[in-house]
């Protein structure tokens, strides 16, 4: 079941922020998109979850156009895990989590089966009777995690996840998204940091000026003069390692 994008064009407001976009994203697969800021990376995203409407073009699920969906079965399908690691409400952390089980018309044995899995998934059993205001930033990102997940998503986007989480932190993070990608979930995640993007990504797209101007597999696309004609930088490549670091600007 592929997550694809066929020639995609956004407007927000009157200004176009994607302009004939296609992609197509692999079950089992963890695809990392990058690009410069301001480039398009989260209006591509929303637009893959079905948040925003495109002006032309389709985003399809398994050939099944995305605007033909119920709003519950597309949330049933897509799990979407927003930049933004606030919660309106300081409820415990096990409220927040079943706040994904809100699509579902499950009794509640299922539901509550499902938030523990969750929970279990990113490790905040611990956290279950806290407050969600009483969580570090790390802790209050896995608990959102366990949020999407709890929906059991066949697709999981992520916006940004690593930001504000310290190193040990975001290496859990994109462990878990890599578990759950091995679980035959479809994981597509906005990063920024290269050396992660190039550990983690099975597959890269990449976005500038509101167009996609790479996609494939990683190994061939998170390419030093790639992504340093990207970024406008110079970068140099870890011996025995598929990490790309930037060690200067290029002017101009």
């Amino acid at each position: 079941m592929a997550l694809t994008l066929d020639r995609v064009t956004l407007d927000l407001g009157k200004r176009r922020v994607l302009a004939n976009a296609s992609a197509a994203f692999a079950p089992g697969s963890i695809t990392v998109i990058l690009g410069p800021n301001g480039a398009g990376k989260t209006s591509l995203l929303r637009a893959a979850a079905g948040l925003i409407a495109p002006v032309a073009g389709e985003v399809a699920i398994d050939g099944r156009a995305i605007a033909t969906l119920r709003r519950d079965e597309r949330a049933r399908m897509i799990g979407y895990l927003p930049q933004s690691a606030e919660v309106a409400w300081n409820m415990p952390a096990r409220d927040v989590v079943a706040l994904g089980r809100l699509p579902f018309r499950t009794g509640p044995a299922e539901d509550l089966a499902a938030v523990l899995a969750a929970m279990a998934a990113t490790d905040t059993e611990q956290f279950a009777e806290r407050r969600i205001g009483e969580l570090s930033g790390g802790e209050r990102a896995r608990v959102l995690l366990a949020r999407v997940l709890a929906g059991e998503p066949r697709w999981l986007l992520a916006d940004e996840p690593l930001a504000s989480l310290d190193p040990a932190h975001q290496l859990d993070l994109l462990d878990r998204l890599r578990g759950q990608a091995a679980r035959g979930v479809g994981v597509v995640v906005v990063l920024h940091d290269l050396a992660q993007a190039a550990r983690v990504a099975d597959a890269a797209v990449l976005v500038a000026d509101g167009h996609i101007v790479a996609t494939g597999p990683a190994a061939e696309v998170l390419t030093p003069e790639r992504l340093g004609a990207l970024f406008g930088v110079r970068l140099v490549t870890v011996p025995g390692h598929p990490i790309c670091i930037p060690v200067e600007r290029i002017d101009g």
